[in-house]
C-alpha cells in the first residue's frame, strides 16, 4: 500500500456518562470510515472524560468531602482495559476494517490513568499507552505510566505510536518512540492553544512521520449541571476549542487546524513521503551520534507492590 487515508476526530465527550460518550464515538468513527479512513484517532480522555475546570475540592493540605464525591463519580466513569468498552470498540474496528486509537481514562486497581488504546482492524486490542507524566493538576486524578506501555504498533502497512498531549514536549520520550520506527504519530490531546500547531509541525519534521493530532471540542453543556467549572455555568461556554490537525513528514499541514466546532478531518497520506523525508534526516539513524549520545529506556512494568510468592 502506498497511500492510506487517516482521520482525526474532534469532539467533546460527556463527563461522568461513558455510555453516552461511547455512543458518540461510534457515530463519529463511522463517519470517518465512510470518508475512507483506515486509521482513526480520537482525542485524549474521550472515554471517561476530561474534567476541564474542575478542582475536585483540593487545596494544599486539604481535600473536601464534595470533591471526594466528585472524584468517585469520575472513577466510576473510567473503563477497565480490557473490558466491555474495549470489546465494543474492537467490534467496531473489525466491522469497519480500520485501526482505532482512542483516548480513555483507565482504571488500574484504585488508580486512574490517561491512556491511548490501539484497536486493530481484526478487533484485537493491540496495546495501550499510559501517559507518563500527567500535567499540572492532572496529577491529582491520574497516576504515572511507565516504560512498559510505550508500544509501536505494526498495522502491516505502517507503525503507529502515541504521545498524549504534553508528552509531545518530552525530548527523551520522543526519541524513544522515533527509535521504534513510528510512521503515524498519534497525538490525542486537549491542548487547544495556537502554539500547539508549532509543536505538531516540529514533531512531524523531527520524527519524519505523519502527525495525527485529535483534540476535544468541549462545551460547558457537555458537563453535568451539578458541577461547576471555574469558567462559569453558561452552557455555551467553550472549555476546549479544538485545533485538530494532520501534518506530513516534511511539515505540510494536510488538514486543519479545525476550530469552533466538532468535526472529522481526513487526509490521504502518501506513504512514500516517509522515505523521501528521511533521506536527509533520521533522528535515531544516520543523523544520530551514538558515539556522543545514548538513551537508556527502562521498559519494565513498575507495580507498586508484588504479592508474596509462597
Amino acid at each position: 500500500m502506498t497511500r492510506l487515508t487517516a482521520a482525526v476526530v474532534q469532539a467533546g465527550s460527556h463527563l461522568f456518562d461513558t455510555a453516552r460518550s461511547l455512543a458518540k464515538a461510534r457515530e463519529l468513527v463511522r463517519e470517518a470510515a465512510a470518508a475512507g479512513a483506515r486509521v482513526v484517532v480520537l482525542p485524549e480522555a474521550f472515554l471517561g472524560g476530561y474534567p476541564k475546570g474542575l478542582d475536585f475540592g483540593v487545596t494544599v493540605g486539604a481535600r473536601s468531602a464534595p470533591g471526594r464525591e466528585e472524584y468517585r463519580r469520575y472513577y466510576d466513569a473510567a473503563i477497565d482495559v480490557p473490558g466491555p468498552q474495549t470489546a465494543e470498540l474492537g467490534d467496531l474496528a473489525a466491522e469497519l476494517g480500520i485501526h482505532l486509537v482512542v483516548g480513555a481514562v483507565e482504571r488500574g486497581g484504585a488508580t486512574l490513568y490517561c491512556t491511548a488504546l490501539f484497536l486493530g482492524r481484526d478487533g484485537t486490542l493491540l496495546g495501550k499507552h499510559r501517559k507518563l507524566m500527567p500535567t499540572g493538576a492532572e496529577r491529582l486524578i491520574w497516576g504515572f505510566g511507565d516504560g512498559s506501555t510505550m508500544p509501536s504498533v505494526d498495522t502491516g502497512d505502517v507503525r503507529l505510536g502515541a504521545a498524549i498531549c504534553w508528552e509531545n514536549y518530552m525530548p527523551m520520550f520522543r526519541t524513544a518512540m522515533y527509535a521504534k520506527g513510528v510512521d503515524l504519530w498519534c497525538a490525542p490531546t486537549v491542548d487547544d492553544r495556537a502554539v500547539w500547531q508549532a509543536t505538531m509541525t516540529h514533531v512531524a519534521l523531527e520524527g519524519r512521520c505523519f502527525v495525527l493530532s485529535a483534540c476535544q471540542y468541549l462545551l460547558r453543556s457537555d458537563l453535568p449541571g451539578d458541577v461547576h467549572p471555574v469558567q462559569g455555568d453558561d452552557p455555551g461556554t467553550v472549555l476546549i476549542d479544538g485545533g485538530s490537525v494532520i501534518v506530513s513528514p516534511l511539515g505540510e499541514v494536510l488538514a486543519g487546524p479545525l476550530r469552533d466546532g466538532e468535526g472529522v478531518l481526513t487526509a490521504e497520506l502518501d506513504l512514500a513521503e516517509l522515505a523521501r523525508a528521511r533521506f536527509d534526516f533520521d533522528a535515531t539513524g544516520h543523523y544520530a551520534r551514538p558515539d556522543v549520545f545514548s538513551l537508556l529506556v527502562d521498559d519494565r512494568a513498575k507495580p507498586a507492590a508484588r504479592p508474596a510468592v509462597p
